[in-house]
């Protein structure tokens, strides 16, 4: 039995069962440390994306408003935000609000509003002084004044940071993102810009509202759930998927680095085989 004084080993007499203690046990590196710096020694994902889901279960199973959920979710953005630019990740896509989720009671779309807008204003400084470029996806004028202006304003400050991309996907559906995109290529096609049978995937990747942001790398959707919900529907063809029963306020920086060392472990194949992946990038095969 290990206690955290050290090991007890147990001894059988005629008297029944008798423990006795050990040396003290010397305290092994601080797990979360160690693990972040075994994950910045293997190649890491370029880009993530996650789908933060679980904050309304995990206030109801405390007996809160579900808007409690969503607040205590907002210390995981930031603590999963600051394990992403350490480890030097390029992009981290954040699935904030969905399009779906304008459907929800009126009172929650309010509070959420205005706890993005207190995130935008509070996480303001951290992101200037980091040099984090914000950048945002979806229908985003759909949003309430009081979100666009902050978000905009951080946006434009933030365009010349060169370190990673933050996207929050707000008012964001990858089906509705796909037809904006189709239209837009109709559109073209109509005024004889583009001739349809000369399309390719570059050109439909041109009218995406991720255009510009490296190929998604990882996917990660917290809370049990084992699907996507219309999030990143094109770009995660070939991304991995970590499935993780943690609600989304209980996933902090050592649950996120442990999704991306299970990344780490998979064999990205694209279509080829094991053989071939191994011959021809033995560094990115898993150990």
């Amino acid at each position: 039995m290990v206690t955290s004084a050290g090991v007890l080993h147990a001894a059988v007499d005629g008297r029944g069962l008798r423990l006795y203690r050990a040396a003290p046990m010397t305290h092994p590196p601080n797990p979360p440390e160690l693990l972040e710096e075994q994950v910045k020694q293997r190649p890491l994902p370029r880009h993530v994306g996650i789908i933060m889901d679980g904050n309304g279960r995990w206030a109801e199973e405390r007996g809160l408003p579900r808007l409690e959920g969503h607040r205590e979710g907002s210390i995981s953005v930031r603590e999963v935000t600051r394990a992403a630019r350490r480890l030097g990740m390029s992009a981290l896509t954040l699935y904030a609000f969905s399009s779906q989720n304008w459907a929800r009671p009126a009172e929650e779309v309010a509070g959420l509003m205005d706890l993005l807008r207190e995130y935008l204003e509070e996480e303001r400084p951290e992101i200037l002084e980091n040099n984090i470029r914000l950048h945002a996806i979806g229908e985003l004028d759909r949003l309430p004044r009081l979100v666009r202006e902050p978000l905009e304003r951080l946006r434009a400050d933030s365009a010349g940071n060169t370190g990673m991309v933050l996207t929050l996907a707000l008012s964001y559906g990858g089906r509705e993102e796909l037809l904006r995109a189709a239209r837009a290529l109709a559109e073209a096609a109509v005024r004889g810009e583009l001739q349809p049978k000369a399309l390719t995937e570059v050109d439909l990747e041109r009218q995406l509202w991720t255009h510009g942001l490296p190929a998604l790398d990882l996917v990660i959707r917290t809370s049990g759930e084992q699907r996507i919900s219309n999030f990143l529907l094109w770009q995660a063809a070939y991304a991995e998927l970590v499935f993780t029963p943690a609600l989304w306020p209980d996933f902090r920086a050592p649950a996120f680095l442990s999704c991306v060392a299970e990344y780490q472990q998979r064999e990205r194949r694209y279509g080829q085989t094991s053989a071939q992946v191994k011959r021809d990038d033995p560094v990115r095969a898993p150990a």
